[in-house]
């Protein structure tokens, strides 16, 4: 007889690489220089990580280069670069519960979050662009005269690809997949946050096959390495996801190079509950779609929009499922809520959660720090918001919650588009023509019904307004790597 012993907690993994990818060595930076990278839930240092700087991403873009115009990977058919991708996928697969560990190790998200999401979602997208990779391709046009004319869709070149601190090892495989799938090289600089995950799977890529110089990464500081990488005159595009603030230093520094530019930004989505909403399953995805990831997504439903008629009894529904959320150990299973990434995320959140108690908003739920050691905020409901308060208008990128009542759908549509902002809203009804009119007349890139923070790799994501330029992933990911040239002959 065996005893079964339940699992109640998971080992932190060991650190396997902490230098910059150049071709295919890891190395130290050319200036020597490291910075710590620290776990958000005990405030411990993990390890040193190699902090790049110009001289590293000079290296790295000429390596890129090199293996983009005269290597192997400029000669490699489609569907061997397909076959690469799909390699990774495999051994990404195959160390999926040492990534999901890292992830939770230097992010601080639940064990049971890297597991069930990160981990699969990333695995899922590299394989749906390693299907990609032969199917790319132009059209024949019809022009008038006797000539023979058809477009090619051909790589863009070097790609500095800049990514966040939320989910790290996602955002990398969001940015590989088409870059590759399209036969570009990388150059990536990870969030000096969380380097971990990214510089292990770009080991996992050598293992796989992937020639030199078709992928490095230098980890360092955006004023530094993504500086560097943005004004470097041989990468051609730039890819970034993150705050607008940065977007914006990103298309001046650009602009002397023209690069081609893709962003996807920040976001104030409007989450709208209607009264003939199954109430207890909108609740859940309120939940959902503001906690998960300690409230740092994007794409987070942080203005929670409640039809008059059912507003308290819909917050007594939040609130109960806030209070019921579980603090501490990222790496304990029982935990759902881990802590935020850094002390200046924490210092921002509770400066908004105070704003917002000064502007007249009422705290229902939370609004503390949850213990002395790790970043860890209480999940925080507000009620009583005006749409012109701080916590109504401006991202927190936290834990806090604001519900806002409204009485017609003509009224919360104008609210919910009362923002520059326009990533995503979602809206809850069992009236079908509602839903419907709703998800088309919202200024969101993407809109669910009845659910919240669904993501498929083939599904297009990206925002509106200042929420980003450009779409990440589906069919439409791959236009942002790709460049169209039309070739017309004569026949006569």
């Amino acid at each position: 007889m065996s005893l079964i012993v339940e699992e109640t907690s998971v080992t932190p993994p060991k650190i396997r690489q902490t230098g910059i990818l150049i071709g295919d060595e890891f190395r130290p930076a050319l200036s020597g220089k490291t910075f710590k990278t620290v776990n958000p839930a005990t405030e411990e240092v993990i390890c040193e990580v190699a902090e790049g700087d110009a001289a590293d991403v000079d290296l790295a873009v000429h390596a890129a280069r090199a293996a983009f115009e005269t290597g192997p990977w400029s000669r490699m058919d489609a569907r061997d670069r397909g076959r690469l991708l799909s390699k990774l996928a495999d051994l990404a697969e195959q160390h999926q519960e040492e990534l999901a560990a890292l992830e939770t190790l230097d992010n601080g998200k639940p064990i049971n979050d890297s597991r069930a999401a990160d981990l699969p979602l990333a695995i899922d997208c590299l394989r749906y662009y390693a299907g990609w990779a032969d199917k790319i391709h132009g059209d024949t046009i019809p022009i008038r005269g006797d000539y023979f004319c058809y477009t090619r869709r051909e790589p863009i070149g070097v790609c500095g690809q800049i990514i966040p601190w939320n989910f790290p090892l996602l955002m990398v495989a969001w940015k590989w997949g088409p870059a590759l799938a399209t036969g570009n090289t990388i150059v990536m600089k990870p969030a000096e946050q969380t380097p971990l995950s990214c510089l292990r799977l770009a080991e996992l890529a050598l293992e796989a096959g992937f020639p030199p110089g078709v992928i490095n990464v230098v980890p360092g500081y955006g004023p530094t390495a993504g500086a560097a990488l943005v004004k470097h005159s041989q990468v051609d595009k730039i890819a970034f996801t993150g705050e607008g603030t940065t977007a914006k230093i990103i298309m001046r520094e650009a602009a002397d190079t023209l690069k081609r530019l893709t962003f996807e930004l920040g976001g104030k989505s409007p989450n709208i509950v209607f009264a003939d909403a199954d109430l207890d399953a909108a609740a859940a995805g309120a939940e959902f779609g503001l906690f998960f990831n300690q409230g740092q997504c994007c794409c987070a439903g942080s203005r929670l929009f409640v039809e008059e008629s059912v507003h308290d009894k819909f917050v007594e529904r939040i609130v109960q499922r806030a209070q019921q959320r579980v603090l501490g150990n990222p790496f304990d299973l029982k935990t759902n809520q881990g802590p935020q990434i850094d002390q200046a995320q924490l210092d921002k959140i509770m400066s908004y959660i105070d704003r917002g108690q000064a502007q007249g908003a009422n705290c229902v739920t939370g609004g503390k720090r949850s213990g002395q050691r790790g970043f860890f905020v209480e999940p925080t409901v507000f009620t009583n918001v005006s749409d012109t308060m701080d916590i109504a208008r401006e991202e927190i990128f936290g834990p806090v919650l604001s519900v806002l009542k409204f009485k017609s759908p003509a009224e919360v549509i104008k609210r919910a588009n009362d923002t520059c902002y326009g990533l995503a809203a979602a809206v809850w009804t069992r009236d079908v023509k509602k839903a419907h009119q709703v998800a088309a007349s919202v200024r969101a890139g993407t809109v669910w019904v009845n659910c919240y923070d669904v993501f498929d790799a083939a599904a297009p994501f990206g925002g509106f307004k200042m929420s980003g330029i450009g779409r990440e992933l589906g069919a439409a990911g791959l236009a942002n790597y790709t460049e169209l040239k039309t070739v017309t002959m004569s026949m006569g």
